[in-house]
């Protein structure tokens, strides 16, 4: 897991949204013909106003960023949260935040 993939794949809205909307795919995602349990579609994404390619892009990062993960069902992609790293970056971004401990970030040195 690293971690300053994972803050920058969260600075995006949009893909913040994706993770917050995975979440709940039987809230948000009810009208897929697939079952949930499979992940959500690829096409579903494009309710948020985004083209194919934009939110392609951003469901990409993501899974570079180990936060969802995919399945390839035919010609359909399937995506689900991957809660095993989002615990863990939660739990360590918990830990570097409450022990002040600073840590040298990219491109900055002390």
């Amino acid at each position: 897991m690293n971690t300053d993939d994972i803050l920058k794949a969260l600075a995006h809205p949009a893909r913040l949204q994706i993770l917050l909307w995975l979440r709940e795919p039987e809230a948000h995602f009810s009208g897929q013909t697939h079952p949930l349990d499979l992940g959500v579609c690829a096409s579903q994404f494009e309710r948020c106003g985004l083209s194919q390619s934009t939110v392609s892009s951003h469901l990409a990062i993501l899974q570079r960023a180990g936060l969802i993960t995919s399945q390839r069902l035919g010609q359909w992609i399937f995506y689900s949260r991957n809660e095993e790293t989002i615990a863990a970056f939660l739990a360590e971004l918990s830990t570097l935040l409450q022990s002040g401990e600073s840590r040298s970030l990219p491109g900055k040195t002390e």
